[in-house]
């Protein structure tokens, strides 16, 4: 059962990082056409789908099956050394990340966010460099 449930994770957090990815880059668009009334509706449309339909389905996937997976074996929490420590930090963040891409896309939905396109593309880069680090502590365990 373990290995489905692990498989069933990667499948979730791949779904979600699908969404951490590309979200952003929309918020960067919407950002730098603000004055392209047709463009900006579309791109409203796009992101509320993108956010409600797939990240949030896949972000509760990905968390329930990662408890599930502690859960299997909660002596790993104690025994594995600090790499685990580590990612959990890391995918904490990472969750407050996707909390903070809802936050934006309420911002940009009512038309009051004050965020540049070149916020935005700086923004964006957070879930490259979040999963670059979650990935290496679950592959290498350096610690």
């Amino acid at each position: 059962m373990y290995q489905w449930m692990l498989w069933f994770h990667i499948i979730s957090m791949v779904s979600w990082f699908a969404v951490l990815f590309y979200l952003p880059r929309l918020f960067v668009y919407h950002a730098e056409n603000a004055d392209n009334a047709g463009f900006i509706e579309v791109v409203k449309v796009m992101e509320m789908k993108i956010y409600k339909y797939i990240g949030v389905p896949a972000f509760w996937a990905t968390l329930i099956s990662g408890i599930a997976l502690i859960f299997m074996y909660p002596t790993n929490i104690f025994t594995t050394g600090g790499w685990f420590h580590v990612k959990l930090f890391f995918v904490v963040i990472l969750i407050a990340y996707f909390f903070s891409m809802g936050y934006y896309r309420t911002k940009l939905l009512n038309d009051n966010c004050t965020k540049s396109g070149k916020f935005f593309r700086f923004y964006n880069e957070g879930p490259t460099i979040l999963l670059l680090i979650i990935v290496a502590m679950v592959v290498v365990k350096p610690f």
